[in-house]
C-alpha cells in the first residue's frame, strides 16, 4: 500500500502571520486522488519502493532520531573544508560581513580561501572527527565537491562556497531530516554534497523533507541595504530591517535551535518570516516554533548567541542579550552568560565573531566538545559539572563556525519531551 503523509497546521504567531498572511494562499487540493487514481499505478509505486528497499522504520530502528541539543550523541555529520571558496561579494554577503573585511572579499571572492590556512583547517577537522570516534560517536562526512564551478539559473549566476557547516543546511527534528532552502546564492547547490547521505538515511526509514527552494532573484534582497557602520547595523536590526525581504521563504537551519517539542528561531539576515512560517506550519501541531530576538547588529545563525546545552539550561551571549529572556526565566530555565572569548584579535575571522567560543557541541548532558584554547569557558563548564572534551579548531573557525556549526547531529539517544512551559 502506498502511504501518503498529509501535513496540516496553522500559524501560531501573530508576528509572522501579520507579515505574510496576505501572501499565503489556500493549498491546492485534489492531488491525492490523481496520485492514486488507479490501483495499477499504486501497485507500480509499491513495487518501486520495495525495489529501492525503502522502509518506514520504527522510531527505535530509524538511523535518524534527535529531539534536542544534549541527549547522548550517537551519530553526527561533520563538514568538510576541502575545496572551500570565498563567496562572491554580493549584497547578501556584504550585509553579513563587517566592513573591515570588505576589501578582502572584493579581492578574493570566488577564489579559494588561503591554501595554507585551509590545509590547517582540514587537519583540525580530521582530528575533531578522530576524537568524536574515540568518544563513541559515529562520524559521517559529505561528499567532496569542486565549488569553483560557476552555475547559472534564470535569476542569477554564482560559484559555490563549501560543505563545511552542515548545521546551516540540515536540521533533524525527530526522525525527519529537513533541508533548509538557504539565502546565499553561493550556497544554492550546497545540498548536493549531502544528498548521498540523506538518500541512505531515507532508504533506512528516515523522513526527508526539502523546504521550498527560493529563486534567489533580486527581489529576495534589499539591493540598497544601507550599511556603513556597526551603528547602522544596530539601528536596522532594531527596526526589523534585514537584507533579505519577504519576497519568498528562505532560512538557514542554523537559525533554529531545538528543545524537544519547542524550537526557537530568530529573524535574521538569512532567515525571513516566510521561512519561519513555513517551518511553523510544517512542524505543527507536534512542535511549537517560537520567534525570539536579540540586540545583535548582524543576526545570522542563533548558536553563537543562544545555545541550549541541557534541559532548562542555556548559554546566552552577554554582548547580544535576548529580548525575551524573562520568559525563559519564568519557565524555570537557568541562563548562563559565558565568559569573554580568548581568541586573539589578529586571528582571521572572515565570516564570524569571537563568540564561536560558545558554539559548543554537547556529547551528552555531562560532556561538551569545546575549544582547547578557551580555558575560561572550560572552567565555566566544569563549574556546571560538565566534562570538557578539548579540541583546537582555530583555523576551522576562520571559515565561519565552531563545533556546533561544523556538525549536524543525526542520532541522539532520547525521546520527545517538553522542556518549556
Amino acid at each position: 500500500m502506498l502511504r501518503v503523509r498529509c501535513l496540516r497546521g496553522g500559524s501560531r504567531g501573530a508576528e509572522a502571520a501579520h507579515l505574510i498572511g496576505a501572501m499565503m494562499g489556500r493549498a491546492v487540493t485534489g492531488w491525492t486522488q490523481k496520485a492514486l487514481q488507479s490501483s495499477s499505478s499504486a501497485a507500480v509505486a509499491q513495487s518501486h519502493l520495495e525495489d529501492e528497499h525503502v522502509t518506514e522504520a520504527a522510531a527505535q530502528d530509524c538511523p535518524v532520531s534527535s529531539y534536542n541539543e544534549w541527549d547522548t550523541l550517537e551519530e553526527v555529520i561533520v563538514g568538510r573544508a576541502e575545496n572551500a571558496r570565498v563567496p562572491p561579494f554580493t549584497v547578501e554577503v556584504k550585509a553579513n560581513t563587517y566592513e573591515k573585511h570588505w576589501p578582502w572579499y572584493q579581492k578574493f571572492g570566488g577564489q579559494s580561501f588561503p591554501v595554507d590556512h585551509l590545509k590547517k583547517a582540514v587537519s583540525e577537522i580530521e582530528e575533531m572527527c578522530n576524537i568524536l570516534r574515540h568518544e563513541g560517536v559515529t562520524v559521517r562526512r559529505p561528499e567532496p565537491i569542486d565549488w569553483s564551478m560557476v552555475y547559472k539559473t534564470p535569476d542569477f549566476a554564482s560559484s559555490g562556497m563549501y560543505a563545511a557547516m552542515p548545521r546551516d543546511i540540515l536540521i533533524v527534528v525527530g526522525n525527519e531530516i529537513i533541508e533548509a532552502p538557504m539565502a546565499w546564492r553561493s550556497r544554492f547547490f550546497e545540498y548536493r554534497a549531502y544528498r548521498p547521505l540523506i538518500k541512505e538515511y531515507f532508504q533506512k526509514g528516515a523522513k526527508w523533507t526539502t523546504a521550498p527552494k527560493p529563486t534567489m532573484s533580486d527581489e529576495l534582497y534589499d539591493q540598497d541595504y544601507p550599511i556603513r557602520t556597526v551603528e547602522d547595523r544596530h539601528k536596522l536590526a532594531a527596526e526589523g530591517k534585514f537584507v533579505t525581504t519577504e519576497h519568498e521563504p528562505c532560512f538557514d537551519a542554523a537559525d533554529f535551535i531545538r528543545a524537544g517539542r519547542d524550537l526557537f528561531v530568530q529573524r535574521s539576515q538569512v532567515t525571513n518570516y516566510m521561512g519561519i512560517e513555513w517551518m511553523r506550519r510544517h512542524l505543527a501541531p507536534e512542535y511549537k516554533v517560537h520567534v525570539i530576538s536579540f540586540k545583535d547588529p548582524n543576526p545570522m545563525h542563533i548558536d553563537a548567541t543562544f545555545n541550549i546545552i541541557g534541559p532548562g539550561l542555556v548559554l546566552s551571549n552577554p554582548d547580544r542579550p535576548c529580548r525575551q529572556i524573562d520568559m525563559f526565566k519564568k519557565a524555570g530555565w537557568t541562563v548562563v552568560k559565558p565568559p569573554t572569548p580568548l581568541i586573539p584579535d589578529d586571528h582571521p575571522l572572515w565570516m564570524s565573531s569571537k563568540w564561536l567560543s560558545m558554539n559548543v557541541l554537547m556529547l551528552d548532558e555531562k560532556r561538551v566538545m569545546v575549544d582547547a584554547n578557551e580555558t575560561t569557558i572550560q572552567k565555566m563548564f566544569e563549574s556546571l559539572g560538565i566534562k570538557t572534551v578539548k579540541v583546537s579548531i582555530r583555523h576551522a573557525n576562520s571559515l565561519g563556525g565552531g563545533f556546533h556549526c561544523w556538525t549536524t547531529d543525526v542520532r541522539r539517544r532520547g525521546t520527545l519531551q517538553s522542556y518549556f512551559h
